[in-house]
């Protein structure tokens, strides 16, 4: 495995072993069928791990991004305190069969400082965590458009814990018409069903059991729904009553959404995603569940457990 600092190696680098393999194969190979791409911030857990497994899986080169984005935190969150070990990322990358690591430094990426060009995708954004981390999402977009022009043409994969991240992401790269091929895999679970965050070091042993209250309201929202409920509103106050009755978590939002669009519905049939956020200690946590609900059927996805292979 290769670790690459610069924008111009990577670029060079990938453009080499797409050249390579397209000299192996029929020419009518899809130009994002080469490269499996993962950004990601590091301190990698078993979540970047599968991302990592999916793109080595269906390419014949796998590139993984690590760039804690600046632009992306705002004045008062986390940037500083975030968990960062490259030593120990780098060890995950090998095991894992990456080809290229690219770490890149601040000034490498924004060699002038904040970017004064930036990438917005309204509606999307606005929601959910939007709400309360208002400039989020544009630190996202700006830099995950640039470090798909660095990258070029390539299927990226995201996790689905960060739901509406994923579908902002879908969106701009259908909207500006890019060369990616985005792909949503699993949310990743701890066995006792919290969802793998980097965020989850933050944790002490009271806080981290605390926040398996974000896990047993979705499951209790399932529940609720496999019943026959169909209402939204219902469905957010039974989710909502979860967590707020654990006193060491302050609930954030608990929202019932269309799972394509991020749209408030009006009955709970087709795709639906619940998305809840919640601070827990020093930590602020985001979860979810998907269900497609057809009649009296209905099917959740609440992600995999570790190590295993239960839905």
């Amino acid at each position: 495995m290769k670790v690459v600092e610069r924008i111009d190696d990577l670029r060079h680098l990938l453009d080499d072993a797409r050249a390579e393999a397209w000299a192996t194969r029929h020419p009518q190979t899809p130009s994002t069928a080469v490269v499996g791409f993962v950004p990601t911030m590091g301190f990698f857990h078993e979540g970047h791990r599968s991302l990592m497994r999916a793109a080595a899986a269906a390419h014949d080169v796998v590139a993984v991004s690590l760039f804690v984005n600046p632009i992306q935190f705002g004045a008062n969150e986390d940037l500083s305190g975030y968990p960062r070990d490259l030593e120990r990322d780098i060890a995950v990358c090998e095991a894992e069969g990456v080809d290229f690591l690219f770490a890149p430094s601040v000034d490498e990426m924004y060699p002038g400082g904040a970017p004064l060009t930036g990438v917005a995708v309204a509606d999307l954004s606005e929601g959910l965590c939007g709400v309360g981390r208002p400039t989020h999402f544009g630190g996202v977009a700006t830099v995950v458009t640039k470090l798909f022009s660095i990258v070029g043409p390539c299927t990226a994969y995201f996790g689905r814990k960060d739901f509406q991240q994923l579908a902002v992401i879908r969106r701009l790269a259908a909207d500006l018409s890019l060369a990616v091929d985005v792909v949503g895999c699993p949310l990743v679970r701890e066995a006792d069903g919290v969802a793998m965050s980097s965020r989850n070091s933050y944790l002490n042993d009271r806080e981290r059991d605390a926040a398996t209250v974000l896990f047993r309201s979705l499951r209790a929202g399932v529940a609720e729904v496999e019943a026959g409920e169909r209402d939204p509103a219902t469905l957010r106050r039974v989710v909502a009553n979860v967590i707020t009755a654990e006193q060491r978590v302050r609930l954030e939002y608990a929202e019932v959404l269309d799972a394509d669009d991020l749209s408030s519905v009006e009955t709970l049939a087709g795709d639906i995603v619940v998305a809840v956020a919640a601070r827990v200690g020093p930590a602020r946590l985001i979860d979810n569940v998907t269900l497609h609900v057809e009649g009296d059927a209905v099917t959740a996805d609440l992600g995999v457990i570790a190590g295993s292979d239960e839905e």
